[in-house]
């Protein structure tokens, strides 16, 4: 039964409804809004609903007019922000940041196991054929040594609040995650629209993140290496994130390259330049593994660069993040990561999974079967929302073809109960609504600590009752305001690395077609859209 939130004076929230979800805002028991959204509420209710949408065209205009986009079916769209932001008390985030840096720490342990020793399957912590049937998991990358042993340099975790207000964990992102561009952006354009709360409020910086991520990479270098060179390698242009990956290698003062500008020789990888050749000691990679080497992996692949693999096997070149984390990805290995976390960290879990079932077990399997059209079905590889089934909403063609998959592959589904996600006020055509939201945190692991970046990227699911928020469904995003702020620092400048001339004997680049180029990266894209696989 939907209840109606009047508060009399502001018509912004005169009718606001608020229903079985948690309202991130507003609080319809107390009467008012929450303790951390006190300052925004009031600085929204003394807003007409003209001036509002004022400011959110201000704010569009600003996104299209600096080209933050991101590929929807195909096309390239301007990113859709929200004018209202996402508020966490600074109390309630040293609650977060540690179960997310604790998370970080247990799936790093974890990846270094089962691409070493593996004890804890040995141990009977996790099935060996959990391990070994995850698509992710690859023996090409086993006995792979990271130069300071971390895999994990940038993770996504992606939590939500249940009906009950608790955080809790949706999904890890541990390969190739992506949205802190959107966080970066989203700040800058909100201190634009809301300058008078920014001077009110100690809202912690997140403008920190280029220089923690560069500091982590560099800290990442083969050994002997004292200043070493950092890339990022895009898939190239056509990719739905090329503005992320240019933004960050503009803000860390690095090289944006593509598999077509690197070449292996003499045991080394080599980026062409102007100047000659340089060597390249670190790659922040944001192709997939798939086709990162085509001596290793897909050989059509033009995306990478063949001898990658063997570079890193040698130790002369770090990927980050590393090559086969997938496997830390897979949302059947999610259900064991509460039992990972006490197993190599001997702690209790800081932030609890959402309930899942594991139906390789017949006894969740014949559950899951009589009640699928209460849960949310998902497949174990997914990413973007792709694949996934909610019960309540799905029709009965679609709950029998379920059905069928699921009794044919039930290693490749999980189930959970359908997560009232929380909501917060979002600006739609019928005024201030609420919409669905989850929160990636953004952690960067650079062998000494995990730091967490204060805030993330929310998304939102813009429809009326959707609840898949991925930007890949329709889904929009909110800056992220961490109460209990500092002030920022400065972002160092360029890493410079000195250009040699290159040898007769090296390497002769490819010539691609840039059609071919540009299927590989849409075959990219759909592969985590599509693959059994934010």
């Amino acid at each position: 039964m939907t209840e109606v939130y009047c508060r009399g004076m502001a018509d912004l929230f005169d009718d606001y409804p608020t229903g079985a979800a948690w309202d991130e805002m507003i609080d319809p028991d107390g009467g008012g809004s929450r303790a951390a959204y006190r300052h925004l509420h009031a600085a929204l209710a003394q807003l007409s609903a003209g001036e509002l949408r004022g400011r959110a065209d201000t704010l569009a205009r600003s996104y299209l007019a600096q080209g933050v986009t991101f590929d929807f079916a195909g096309e390239e769209r301007p990113f859709p922000l929200d004018v209202v932001p996402r508020v966490v008390a600074g109390d309630e985030w040293e609650h977060v940041a540690p179960g997310v840096a604790q998370r970080v720490r247990a799936l790093e342990a974890f990846l270094a196991d089962v691409y070493g020793a593996q004890r804890a399957v040995a141990d009977g912590v996790v099935p060996r054929s959990v391990v070994v049937s995850s698509e992710h998991f690859h023996r090409a990358v086993r006995g792979i040594q990271p130069p300071n042993g971390v895999r994990v340099h940038v993770s996504g975790i992606d939590l939500v609040r249940d009906g009950q207000g608790e955080w809790r964990v949706l999904e890890d992102n541990v390969r190739v995650p992506s949205g802190v561009s959107y966080v970066l952006s989203n700040r800058r354009a909100m201190a634009q629209t809301f300058p008078e709360l920014f001077a009110a409020l100690r809202i912690r910086p997140v403008a920190d993140y280029p220089r923690r991520l560069l500091a982590a990479l560099t800290a990442a270098a083969p050994a002997g290496v004292d200043e070493p060179t950092v890339v990022v390698l895009t898939p190239g242009v056509y990719n739905s994130a090329y503005f992320e990956h240019a933004l960050l290698a503009r803000s860390m003062g690095v090289e944006l390259v593509e598999g077509r500008d690197l070449f292996c020789a003499a045991g080394r990888v080599w980026m062409r330049t102007t100047q000659g050749r340089r060597r390249v000691d670190v790659i922040y990679r944001r192709v997939d593994d798939e086709f990162l080497d085509p001596v290793v992996f897909r050989s059509d692949s033009l995306l990478g660069s063949p001898g990658l693999m063997t570079c890193a096997r040698n130790g002369t070149v770090t990927l980050a993040n590393a090559v086969g984390n997938g496997v830390a990805d897979d949302k059947l290995v999610y259900t064991y990561v509460p039992e990972l976390i006490r197993y190599y960290l001997g702690e209790e879990p800081v932030l609890p999974n959402v309930d899942t079932w594991r139906l390789e077990d017949p006894g969740a399997l014949e559950e899951v079967l009589d009640r699928l059209d209460e849960l949310v079905v998902k497949p174990v590889a997914g990413s973007g929302g792709k694949g996934l089934v909610v019960g309540p909403a799905a029709s009965r063609a679609e709950l029998a073809d379920l059905r069928t998959r699921l009794v044919e592959d039930p290693r490749g589904w999980i189930a959970q109960p359908v997560v009232q996600l929380s909501t917060i006020p979002t600006l739609v055509e019928d005024g201030l609504r609420p919409r669905h939201t989850d929160l990636r945190p953004f952690a960067v692991n650079d062998g000494d600590a995990v730091w967490v970046l204060p805030g993330g990227l929310t998304r939102v699911a813009l429809p009326e009752g959707q609840l898949v928020v991925n930007s890949s469904q329709g889904g929009g995003s909110k800056d992220t305001w961490v109460l209990g702020g500092a002030v920022p620092r400065r972002a160092p400048g360029a890493v410079v690395g000195q250009a040699q001339p290159v040898p007769v004997e090296a390497a002769v680049p490819i010539d691609a077609n840039p059609s071919d180029v540009r299927v590989q990266v849409m075959q990219q894209q759909q592969a985590r859209a599509q693959e059994p696989t934010c």
